[in-house]
């Protein structure tokens, strides 16, 4: 007699999914679907996302699925909340791979990124000091990064600066993956000064500023 084995239904706690512009990393402009999983362990003092700490929608992986290709875009963008929180976000990431998506997450860093499907671009966003959560960086994820990956530091003050500078070089961040992004806290550091930081130290990184915010300000679902 044959056995046939069952396997429960994949389902992922959502905040949102919504069709917007992408406001960071090297595809920014580019019209992308964003899945935003609620769930975070980390309490950075910056975070423009709390909203995703809780509450959500339970809904199945298929369904998920669906709501993304309802929208017609070719790029999706899987982020929190902090998504590697939830195990089933790698076969999210898996399925919206298989599905011919150029998808991207991110992550903090905090959590383990060696089980993500490889043809993920992986989004870490290591924790500056000012952040109230540099502790939490797991550095073993950093001989993870390819040169599909980029690297995202969130700087506050000045000592952010030096830091996230620092850890770029003692870590050959530019030569390990393929951006290093700098952006501006945008309530704490002018983006002006920014710049200035890291023309005076020529840093081969990408500065960003968030084209959504500039577009819709805090708005979620943008």
């Amino acid at each position: 007699m044959v056995t046939l084995v069952t396997h429960p239904t994949v389902r992922l706690r959502i905040t949102e999914i919504f069709h917007s512009l992408q406001g960071e990393t090297s595809t920014v402009g580019i019209p992308t679907v964003f899945v935003r999983l609620t769930g975070c362990p980390l309490r950075c003092q910056y975070c423009d996302t709390a909203y995703a700490f809780s509450g959500g929608e339970m809904i199945d992986l298929s369904t998920v699925l669906d709501r993304v290709a309802s929208f017609g875009a070719r790029y999706v963008t899987v982020t929190g909340g902090e998504p590697l929180a939830q195990p089933a976000c790698l076969p999210l990431l898996e399925r919206l791979c298989d599905a011919g998506y150029v998808t991207s997450l991110e992550t903090s860093g905090a959590l383990d990124i060696g089980g993500v499907d490889p043809r993920v671009v992986r989004i870490v966003d290591l924790k500056t000091p000012a952040s109230g959560e540099c502790a939490r960086n797991r550095w073993e994820n950093v001989p993870l990064l390819t040169k599909r990956d980029q690297v995202k530091f969130v700087i506050c003050d000045a000592n952010d600066y030096a830091w996230a500078r620092d850890a770029t070089a003692e870590h050959d961040l530019p030569n390990r993956v393929g951006e290093v992004l700098f952006s501006p806290s945008h309530t704490e550091l002018p983006a002006v000064q920014l710049a200035e930081w890291i023309l005076r130290d020529r840093l081969p990184v990408r500065m960003q500023i968030q084209l959504h915010k500039v577009l819709w300000g805090n708005e979620p679902g943008r």
